[in-house]
């Protein structure tokens, strides 16, 4: 019965993907170095905002060498808009990694140990790239792959009329199914043997649900609402970044710089952020001074 649930199912998926199915530069070159790129960005961040930064970050840093030998300020300007700028310093982090500091060539790992070993590379994200770039059958659940299966498979329990559902759906119990179907859509069909071709299709299904329904990720145990940017530490991080990448400021210079554009932050906040960006490899301080490393 379950078998029989899971095939109607794909084929849901398979008449949804023949019929809708999105362009992405990076689905249409599936080389490693344009699937680790656009990965990274989409975390957190929506597929439109991330289609026209992506060309720009390739035609600057276009493989692994020049990423990895690239500044970290022209790393950080080429991220600017994005937010979460961890995400571009893992990215510089990756190339450096894989290339021995842009000694070599380098070569994208395509193992789940040892992509995880990666800056910024979970386990998640491990199976896509894997999916994606390599196009091995791996199950890994992001939060569009996440949408389509509560939505199909645990219907009963999503929110419906305004009312709070009883349970949260915990990935544990999801993955099973995400692994069951993956092997059953990837022997025979549309998919026979195109893994990252299915996961396209899941993850364009899932972005359709979102935007037509009230949003089924909500009734997931992992779903966390993001905070407001405005007045937290990562608008006030992106501020200070701005600043110093302009020149190199002391904290006096920073703080009176706020003081100007009238951004309400007390000394403290500021030299907590300050420290926090060094000790995370943004800037370095020196006397004092602080700069873009």
């Amino acid at each position: 019965m379950e078998i029989t649930r899971i095939n109607k199912f794909i084929s849901i998926v398979e008449k949804f993907y023949r019929e809708n199915k999105r362009g992405m530069p990076w689905r249409s070159d599936t080389n490693a170095y344009y699937v680790v790129v656009s990965e990274i960005m989409l975390q957190q961040t929506q597929v439109h905002r991330v289609t026209s930064k992506f060309d720009s970050w390739i035609k600057r840093f276009p493989n692994w060498h020049a990423l990895a030998t690239a500044s970290t300020k022209d790393v950080l300007e080429e991220w600017s808009g994005l937010g979460y700028n961890r995400r571009a310093l893992f990215l510089k982090r990756i190339a450096e990694a894989i290339t021995d500091n842009g000694k070599t060539k380098g070569v994208l790992p395509n193992t789940i140990d040892e992509l995880t070993k990666l800056p910024g590379i979970g386990p998640n994200t491990a199976g896509s790239i894997l999916a994606f770039a390599f196009n091995v059958p791996r199950p890994f659940i992001e939060t569009n792959i996440r949408s389509v299966y509560i939505h199909h498979f645990f219907a009963e329990i999503e929110k419906v009329e305004g009312k709070k559902a009883c349970k949260k759906i915990d990935d544990k119990e999801i993955f099973p199914l995400v692994e069951k179907s993956l092997t059953l859509v990837t022997k025979k069909g549309f998919f026979k043997d195109n893994t990252r071709e299915w996961y396209w299709a899941l993850m364009d299904y899932g972005s359709f649900l979102k935007k037509n329904l009230p949003n089924p990720s909500r009734q997931s145990a992992h779903h966390v609402k993001q905070k407001a940017f405005k007045g937290s530490n990562r608008e006030l991080r992106s501020k200070i970044l701005k600043l110093i990448m302009k020149q190199a400021s002391t904290r006096e210079m920073v703080e009176k710089q706020l003081k100007k554009e009238s951004y309400k932050c007390t000394r403290g906040r500021i030299g907590t952020n300050l420290d926090a960006l060094v000790r995370e490899g943004f800037i370095m301080s020196n006397i004092n001074v602080y700069r873009i490393i």
